[in-house]
């Protein structure tokens, strides 16, 4: 039975920067105090690129969970483990390949965009053309029902989608389905079997979407029924065969993206990135070097925020006032481009101080971040374990 879950990694790149925290991590604070998250260190992942320079994943992953406990991601609340502690992910990926046809990794659009992007890299690799579908069982596996995500990454779940819909297809009509569906009706007891019947028909006949939620709450509270049993009910209910891997849905993670400090997108290829550790020296001294609107050559020219990447970073960490004094400031040319950027030095150099505080204390407790690590690994392994048991048991190698 399906129960809300999300599921989101990141490659390990080392230490993070504002735009990670604005695009990614900001989210995840907020999603683990709403719904079950599991987020992993994608290492696999890093090797489908960077399998030429295997020597620095270990530092950037213990880099990167340091950010995310300073961040705020809380391991009472959300579950941190390692992709690769995890090898269900990559028996559930060899399992999937064994159905998945060739043209639908050929056509996932970052495929060949990435190859375009990383020429340098000889890509012509099986990971990386299978690099999607090893992503679709990082999600498969744990059963999850959303998956946050920018919009560059929506063909990668409509793509996760149809493989749990094939899977489903090929393996989900157990033999005798309905008829143990029917005896799983029966276990309700005749009043609650009644009342699924009944909200069965509504949803199956008159498209009454209330009547799916009611029915599929009844049979989440069933605590004497078998999880077969309950998966039976769920599939009934819709129409189909016994569900066995769920279709996610993908949530938008809110617009994200962060300015560089050349005005590109912030990024470790383009190097304009503030680090999440980065000093207040080197905050102040990188931001006073950012370029603003060419047209203000003088502090007497007048110029426009809107063609001024510091403009960018104001929209970000300024509030309302801040914003009209900048505005009303450049294109009166009564304050210069120093003056402007200095609220924005103070905000990001705030903003980060407690982050910094934390990061020093994972820093100096290593063990701590260790142990943090394998208790996720093996929630996740229990996760993981119970999908793969059915996974091998409808593909007939559970002997």
């Amino acid at each position: 039975m399906a129960i809300d879950r999300v599921v989101s990694g990141m490659r390990p790149t080392g230490m993070l920067h504002l735009g990670h925290y604005n695009g990614v991590l900001k989210n995840w604070v907020t999603l683990q105090h709403e719904l079950e998250c599991l987020f992993f260190v994608a290492d696999w992942h890093a090797l489908t690129t960077h399998y030429d320079s295997p020597e620095i994943i270990e530092n950037n992953v213990w880099d990167m969970v340091i950010d995310w406990l300073a961040a705020g991601v809380d391991p009472a609340q959300a579950t941190i483990f390692i992709q690769s502690k995890v090898p269900e992910h990559a028996e559930l990926f060899t399992l999937l390949s064994m159905i998945t046809p060739l043209g639908w990794l050929e056509r996932v659009p970052t495929y060949k965009d990435q190859q375009e992007k990383l020429s340098s890299k000889d890509l012509s690799t099986y990971g990386f053309l299978g690099y999607p579908l090893l992503q679709s069982a990082d999600i498969l596996i744990y059963k999850s029902t959303q998956v946050p995500v920018g919009e560059d990454q929506v063909p990668h779940i409509e793509f996760t989608r149809e493989v749990a819909r094939r899977f489903n297809h090929l393996y989900g009509k157990e033999v005798g389905f309905e008829e143990r569906a029917e005896e799983a009706i029966k276990k309700l007891g005749s009043k609650k079997g009644q009342l699924y019947r009944e909200l069965r028909t509504a949803y199956q006949e008159e498209g009454d979407d209330q009547a799916l939620v009611s029915a599929k709450a009844l049979i989440e509270e069933q605590q004497s029924l078998s999880l077969g049993d309950k998966e039976r009910l769920l599939g009934f209910l819709e129409g189909g065969g016994k569900m066995i891997l769920i279709e996610p849905e993908y949530k938008l993670a809110p617009a994200s993206k962060m300015i560089g400090l050349d005005g590109q997108k912030m990024s470790k290829s383009y190097n304009n990135t503030i680090s999440l550790r980065e000093h207040p020296d080197e905050i102040e001294k990188k931001i006073r070097k950012m370029p603003t609107d060419p047209a203000r050559i003088r502090r007497s020219d007048p110029g426009d925020p809107k063609k001024c990447p510091v403009w960018q970073l104001h929209e970000v960490y300024s509030d309302k006032k801040i914003k009209e004094w900048v505005e009303n400031g450049c294109k009166n040319a009564d304050i210069g481009c120093i003056e402007c950027k200095q609220p924005v030095v103070d905000s990001i150099s705030k903003e980060l101080k407690p982050i910094q505080e934390r990061a020093l204390h994972y820093i100096d407790s290593p063990d701590l971040v260790k142990s943090v690590v394998a208790e996720g690994c093996e929630k996740a392994r229990k996760i993981a374990r119970d999908t793969m048991r059915d996974v091998k048991e409808v593909m007939g190698v559970n002997f």
